[in-house]
């Protein structure tokens, strides 16, 4: 591509993006001059909107959802008494996520029995661990994923690692790769992609891309899916951005699954750009990291994307045509393992959604801090998170557990690193040990605990992910993995600052504004 014509399509994107940011400040500005009209023009439009106002909060306290979103909506109430109400109801009645719940929770049931093709291996976890009934049980008889045997993990500490795995691994494919990212960014990481699935779909593979499109607004062309398109590659742009103000735009898909024919998927902090490989260098050194899962729970995270994916089309697939072994079931021995499987502990990928209002990343988390006997290690780029979660590990501090939690000291987004630091006193007093990592940025998202028990996924410690977006990880259960991952963790303690309750220290004015940005911490 010519260097005239990479810049007139970055203008063109550029106007394109600019345009419906204009579109969406002109809408907020017309719904508050229609409000400020309205009260000067109408006798009673003030008490009709102080009654309104009144009106839904009490909704609002009444509402299933978090405390703090509740908090922040009746603070924003109580601080514009006049419109806050109204405010609440456009966001809502313009979100209509409807159809969007209905829609999915069709494919969670046409997809439920897909999950156990591979045999159901809960009873046999539960026989061996009886320690991992309570996490097991809730991911497979509540939020609907299934315990995996025959599985082969391997654990990256680095961005760099896991994209030289996935070149390796797509090479292989035979029937189909899919890929579902919240980022794809243009260079080197994503050129090297395409040139594989570029020469895949050539060859008649099922080729299949899933991106977020606020994720992707300013990281892609416009015209990157009809590109992909005339590669012979399928995609579906989840949710697409558009100038309305709307709650549902705060639903974003913050998954990154690859799958390989249903035997082999990734999944972990890492989006497609060359940042996350360290190529090029934002905010020093980009430490993160990943898993791949080969055998039985690939399966999983496959049906995990398709759920996702068909959510787009009016034609659904059938998902079992997609199982690996459909024509060849795996059989199990005597022990429950199949023949030319190495057994590494057990297994359970699990997604999460925003639209049940079951909080499957969180639960998971929870119940990690709450059982652990002796130590919980924790990395997490964001540190803004409910009370539920700073109970559980306060009190895990408390009762001796070793509670370590590594955050980044160079961070992407200000506001969010001050809010952060806003939570490290009470979990420093509490005995909690946190880090900042120096070196750069850490965007890994993993939990062990006690040698037995760990999960590495998409969902960071913060509101958004934990309750507005759509995320996925995999839990594992006494494997060799495990230590690969505490490994990695203490290893990366000697890049990192033991942070101090006087690094806590703060003047007045530092304390008002991060008490007032916790306020709205779930809007982060």
């Amino acid at each position: 591509m010519s260097k005239k014509r990479f810049k007139n399509r970055i203008r063109f994107a550029f106007r394109r993006r600019l345009l419906i940011v204009l579109v969406l400040l002109a809408q907020i500005a017309l719904f508050f001059f229609l409000i400020a009209g309205t009260g000067i023009l109408l006798e009673y439009s003030y008490r009709i909107l102080m009654v309104l106002s009144v009106i839904v909060s009490i909704i609002i306290i009444n509402k299933h959802e978090k405390a703090g979103y509740k908090l922040t909506w009746i603070f924003l109430i109580l601080l514009f008494p006049l419109f806050g109400g109204i405010l609440y109801i456009v966001l809502n009645i313009w979100s209509n996520p409807k159809k969007l719940r209905m829609a999915l929770f069709k494919n969670i049931h046409d997809s439920r029995e897909a999950f156990y093709l591979p045999g159901n291996r809960l009873d046999e976890l539960v026989q061996t661990y009886p320690e991992y009934k309570t996490h097991a049980h809730y991911l497979q008889e509540c939020a609907g994923f299934p315990v995996y045997g025959n599985t082969r993990q391997e654990y990256f500490p680095s961005g760099e690692s896991y994209y030289y795995r996935v070149l390796e691994e797509m090479e292989k494919a035979q029937k189909y790769i899919f890929l579902e990212f919240f980022i794809i960014k243009e260079g080197l990481m994503l050129n090297s992609i395409m040139t594989i699935l570029e020469r895949k779909a050539a060859a008649g593979l099922d080729i299949r891309i899933m991106y977020d499109d606020m994720g992707c607004f300013f990281t892609l062309p416009s015209n990157f899916q009809k590109t992909l398109k005339l590669k012979g590659i399928k995609t579906f742009v989840f949710n697409k951005f558009r100038p309305i103000v709307s709650s549902l735009q705060n639903n974003r898909d913050h998954r990154k699954i690859i799958s390989v024919d249903g035997k082999v998927a990734f999944t972990g902090g890492l989006n497609i750009g060359d940042e996350y490989i360290n190529a090029v260098e934002r905010f020093g050194h980009w430490k993160d990291s990943a898993i791949m899962i080969e055998g039985d729970a690939a399966w999983s995270l496959t049906l995990i994307f398709l759920q996702m994916w068909n959510l787009g089309f009016k034609e659904k697939d059938n998902y079992a045509q997609f199982y690996p072994h459909r024509d060849n079931l795996i059989e199990y021995t005597a022990e429950g393992v199949a023949e030319g499987y190495e057994e590494w502990g057990y297994v359970q990928p699990y997604g999460d959604t925003p639209i049940d209002k079951e909080n499957v990343g969180e639960h998971v988390y929870i119940q990690i801090i709450n059982q652990a006997k002796k130590y919980v290690y924790i990395n997490t780029p964001y540190l803004v998170c409910d009370d539920n979660l700073l109970s559980a590990l306060t009190l895990a501090a408390k009762s001796g557990v070793d509670v370590r939690i590594i955050t980044p000291h160079r961070w992407d987004k200000w506001i969010v690193a001050i809010t952060s630091r806003s939570y490290y006193r009470r979990l420093i007093q509490a005995g909690v040990k946190v880090y900042e990592y120096t070196s750069g940025f850490n965007h890994g998202k993993t939990f062990v605990a006690d040698d037995n028990i760990a999960t590495v996924g998409t969902t960071n410690l913060d509101f958004r992910s934990l309750y507005l977006h759509f995320e996925c990880g995999v839990l594992i259960y006494s494997s060799k993995t495990i230590a690969a991952v505490k490994e990695d963790f203490l290893g990366t303690l000697p890049a990192s600052q033991l942070i101090t309750l006087k690094d806590c220290s703060r003047n007045a004015v530092q304390r008002v504004i991060q008490d007032a940005l916790r306020v709205f911490a779930p809007l982060m």
